[in-house]
């Protein structure tokens, strides 16, 4: 069901993480979200015909949203022309002490998936001549990345 239903993926990741020993709350979780897609059933990801196979990527991070652990969740899209074709939203590694750290993660995190995708849509005769655009939205992230001498 996540595949068409991105405003799900993140909760059903979240309450997957505890299938082996569930409680009550988790229960309770899993009928919230079942609640709301029943309630919201018209809103599913059209697939659409398109001439422009232009690759993108948009990433975004929290800050420590882990309250146990303090880690960060990274996530990320990718969009074939207007489609899209990749995401994940996953558990950071480190602990981010900033949120440009954090974010910054989720940059590095998506960036290796990138290549995946582009030598994959080679492999389909889709090659993408012009550089994948990735999107963020956190202004100290995008200097780290432009700055070699921040490389340390």
């Amino acid at each position: 069901m996540t595949v068409t239903r991105l405003d799900i993926h993140y909760g059903v990741g979240l309450v997957s993480r505890f299938m082996e020993k569930p409680q009550q709350s988790h229960l309770q979780a899993e009928k919230r979200i079942l609640r709301y897609v029943n309630c919201n059933r018209d809103h599913v990801i059209f697939y659409t015909n398109s001439n422009a196979f232009k690759l993108v990527r948009y990433s975004d991070s929290d800050w420590a949203g882990d309250l146990d652990t303090r880690k960060s969740t990274s996530g990320y899209v990718f969009y074939l022309g207007n489609c899209v074709i990749s995401w994940s939203s996953k558990k950071q590694q480190g602990v981010a002490l900033s949120t440009a750290e954090a974010e910054y993660m989720a940059l590095t995190n998506g960036a290796g998936h990138a290549v995946w995708v582009r030598r994959m849509l080679e492999e389909l005769k889709q090659v993408q001549n012009s550089p994948t655009r990735i999107y963020c939205d956190n202004k100290s992230a995008i200097a780290l990345s432009k700055n070699p001498v921040f490389h340390g």
